[in-house]
């Protein structure tokens, strides 16, 4: 439920405090919780308001232990009340079983409240525990994505600039950037392109991260995988000869240790397989996907709904998709079983022709100048248009067959379904969100701009950007944070 709530965030997050109601009643800093961030281009600022509402949960932790609420209501009134402010409130019921924690220092943060020294034992303790993913892979946003907002080297400079700070501050258990295929795949790229694009887009970050003095055996570990699993034999393999590539790599290039060797992956069904017509036998497409993710020993598995070739999944198609793991995992026999078909001919087989596939379009991709030389050339989206025409072209003329598509109709000819419901926040509540954004930047005016400035010293200056970014959204919103960095680090422009 988190996964899918985060993933609408950009949209919606306008400071610290929206994302301390998207996580309300969820203990961000439990060391079970795992939120991936799916959003790109703001991802550093969604990070450090992810970040902020981790702490300020555990502030309010402390501030309940030492019955401290007093003091909270003395700097409510200092900060909103004393300028006729209104205090920011939580919109609606809270959802049955949720008790609302985080919500106590809704319109202000734990440091307002709390000692300094207090407050940075409970920042130091928060960031060590809290767990997640940011999926903030700039290059495959360039070659397949599109939701780039700064320009391709100062958004690498703030992905360099969020591994350091974790380094710094030894957050060992949150994922700094999930390197990312799924997306190459829906542009329309064959598996053997999604695998090498996304490992060579893996490379790419590591001789970054090393260039700027960073251990690989510190940041290695915090670098993850994200695959999209499609119906085609090489799927089966996908992550065997990922893991095979970048262990050998990492160990015989760069000297890395064994735990930074290891390729942590995780893998969604193909969204690009799923179909408007006839929507019920997507499940079955979903639950073959997710089958060769389980054999071939995924660290993590998202099932699509069969319902979002039309709309924002419902309830129930979420469930099903829900249930389609739970079934593989705790009915089928076979699955309890690591590895159940390591050691046939046709994996092992597949396994040396997708590696030397892979090396093969490594070779070309080093021809036109490394991974940043190919792209300035749009070598990696190029070869994705090509590759998804042909997949349409075959779609169409029906070489490709899909049942229910294009062969194999129903006697109804297997018309479009149309959604009977879409998922679409209100009129109302696009007003609250602003209103809220308002509110606390007429609470905090100075702070806002004193943030602002020092946001952009550092950027000049070539400080860690992260480090002010987490300080920023406190005061700041998304738009004056990105704003701010528009003017030092440039938006985003495509090469022609």
């Amino acid at each position: 439920d988190i996964y899918g709530k985060i993933g609408n965030a950009g949209v919606s997050i306008c400071c610290l405090d929206d994302a301390k109601k998207l996580y309300s009643g969820f203990d961000l800093s439990h060391h079970m919780t795992s939120v991936s961030m799916t959003i790109n281009g703001p991802a550093p600022m969604l990070l450090g308001f992810f970040m902020n509402a981790a702490i300020d949960q555990n502030c309010e932790k402390y501030i309940k232990n030492h019955k401290l609420e007093k003091t909270v209501e003395a700097t409510f009134k200092k900060i909103y009340d004393a300028k006729g402010l209104k205090r920011p409130l939580y919109q609606g019921k809270l959802p049955e079983g949720n008790n609302g924690l985080g919500l106590l220092l809704l319109g202000l943060t734990g440091d307002l409240v709390l000692p300094p020294d207090v407050y940075e034992k409970i920042k130091k303790d928060t960031l060590t525990q809290v767990r997640g993913t940011v999926q903030a892979d700039i290059l495959k946003e360039d070659q397949a994505q599109n939701t780039c907002i700064f320009s391709t080297e100062f958004a690498l400079r703030l992905m360099g600039d969020v591994q350091e700070y974790f380094i710094n501050q030894q957050i060992r258990n949150f994922y700094s950037v999930s390197i990312s295929g799924y997306h190459i795949a829906e542009a329309g790229a064959n598996p053997i392109t999604q695998l090498a694009l996304t490992l060579s887009n893996g490379f790419t970050y590591v001789e970054y991260y090393l260039s700027r003095g960073m251990d690989i055996n510190k940041f290695g570990p915090n670098l993850s995988f994200f695959f999209s699993n499609g119906i085609d034999p090489e799927y089966a393999v996908i992550g065997r000869v990922a893991r095979k590539i970048w262990a050998k790599a990492l160990k015989h290039k760069y000297q890395a240790n064994s735990r930074a060797q290891m390729l942590k992956y995780h893998i969604q069904t193909s969204g690009r397989s799923l179909h408007a017509q006839e929507i019920d036998f997507n499940d079955i497409r979903t639950t073959l996907q997710a089958l060769y993710a389980i054999y071939d020993n995924c660290n993590s598995l998202h099932t699509n709904a069969y319902d979002e070739a039309i709309t924002t999944p419902t309830e129930d198609s979420v469930r099903r998709a829900m249930a389609i793991q739970l079934i593989i995992n705790k009915e089928l026999g076979l699955t309890k079983n690591e590895n159940p078909i390591q050691g046939a001919f046709i994996i092992e087989e597949l396994t040396n022709l997708v590696e030397e596939a892979v090396l093969l379009e490594f070779d070309r991709i080093t021809e036109r100048g490394g991974v940043l030389g190919a792209m300035e050339t749009m070598y990696q989206r190029s070869k994705i248009q090509e590759e998804s025409l042909y997949y349409e072209t075959l779609k169409h003329n029906g070489e490709f067959p899909i049942i229910g598509v294009n062969t194999f109709l129903s006697s109804k000819g297997s018309p479009t379904v149309l959604p009977s419901e879409v998922i679409r926040a209100t009129e109302e509540e696009k007003q609250f969100q602003i209103q809220t954004k308002e509110l606390l930047n007429k609470a905090n005016p100075s702070k806002v701009k004193a943030q602002i400035a020092i946001l952009q010293a550092a950027a000049v200056q070539n400080e860690n950007l992260f480090d002010k970014i987490m300080e920023a959204t406190k005061v700041c919103s998304l738009g004056q944070i990105t704003t701010a960095l528009f003017e030092v680090g440039g938006q985003y422009r495509r090469n022609m």
